[in-house]
């Protein structure tokens, strides 16, 4: 018996140890399948963690990857991410600076009506715009301003009394004045009248007023015009109602900008109105050139002309696009076309935007 008993219990052992190391491998891939779930875990903490951070850090990120992650389109995100910029600040391009040189300029694009134009840049002295300027015409009482010159170049008494006479009546085209003969005024009056209304009685009156005679006075206006260098220039009598006074776009402009510095012809020349007594009763004079009445204009000189030979005339001396220019339109067509040449070219002036590259005049 006792051998078999030994034999039971070797076997019971043997059987043991196997069904231990069994239980063992059990348990072993028990851990085993157990370890990579709880890695798994923690990797996930982690990874909820570090996203939770990012979040705080940069919100852009964090919209457009939501939205991704919702199955949102990649349009649609980046308009998330747009809207989370809307507020910042946006920096507008500047527009490029347009020049404008002398040769881009064609003066039938501005449809000017008048035969012959000018524009002088005051300050370089070189022209903006030019329409046969060396063509030779009359200029009908544009005349006056060298008349308003040689007057006070001889420094006369502007309150000396002149009077009006029959040699001051306009034999040559008729035309008709305000003033009779007899009429009597200062000199200062005369000049105001002449460069003002344009009154052709006023102007010849201080011709012959000159010391020599009209003869004299008109020797005068010639030399003055020689001095300024208008050597395309001719004067014959003191009013401009004879078409032999003649001169160029380029002359005249030289004749405004040195009328442009005698004080009394800044003044006369751009009064709107005046009342003057003339045998006792009060008269109205008003500007013949309606520009000085306008406030988008800012002229220091003005004076008009017309003749039938000459055409409506027009030259001022004026600020347009904060430039000091002077402007010569003769020959115009039309009786306010003279007007409407002016306003075209300051609007073309200001829109633009010309420089001071020019060539010189």
């Amino acid at each position: 018996m006792k051998p078999k008993f030994r034999i039971a219990m070797i076997v019971g052992a043997l059987l043991g140890v196997m069904l231990s190391g069994s239980g063992g491998a059990v348990t072993a891939k028990k851990e085993q399948s157990a370890t990579p779930k709880k890695a798994t875990q923690v990797a996930a903490k982690s990874a909820s963690k570090e996203a939770s951070k990012t979040r705080h850090k940069s919100p852009a990120k964090s919209v457009t990857k939501t939205a991704a992650s919702k199955g949102v389109s990649k349009t649609a995100a980046n308009k998330a991410t747009s809207r989370k910029f809307a507020k910042a600040p946006v920096v507008a391009a500047q527009k490029p600076t347009r020049k404008v040189s002398f040769h881009d300029v064609d003066p039938d694009r501005l449809a000017l009506y008048s035969a012959s134009a000018l524009v002088i840049d005051q300050v370089s002295g070189q022209p903006l715009l030019d329409k046969n300027s060396h063509e030779i015409v009359p200029i009908a009482s544009i005349s006056k301003l060298m008349t308003a010159m040689v007057v006070l170049d001889a420094e006369l008494d502007l309150n000396e009394v002149i009077s009006v006479s029959e040699d001051d009546i306009d034999s040559l085209k008729g035309t008709r004045s305000r003033l009779p003969v007899g009429t009597t005024m200062t000199r200062e009056t005369a000049m105001l009248l002449a460069l003002m209304s344009s009154e052709n009685r006023a102007a010849n009156a201080l011709g012959r007023h000159y010391p020599g005679g009209l003869s004299a006075f008109v020797v005068a206006m010639n030399q003055k015009a020689q001095s300024l260098g208008m050597n395309s220039s001719h004067f014959e009598e003191p009013t401009g109602l004879s078409s032999n006074n003649v001169s160029t776009a380029r002359d005249l402009a030289r004749m405004v900008a040195a009328a442009a510095r005698y004080p009394e012809i800044r003044s006369f020349s751009t009064t709107a109105e005046a009342k003057v007594e003339i045998h006792g009763r009060v008269r109205n004079f008003g500007n013949t050139n309606a520009l000085v009445r306008s406030d988008n204009w800012e002229i220091g000189l003005s004076k008009t002309g017309y003749i039938s030979e000459a055409g409506r005339c027009l030259v001022m001396q004026a600020r347009v696009a904060d430039k000091p220019v002077v402007i010569v339109l003769l020959d115009s067509v039309g009786k306010m076309s003279r007007v409407g040449d002016a306003n075209r070219i300051k609007r073309w002036m200001e829109s633009a935007g010309l420089q001071q590259e020019r060539k010189p005049a």
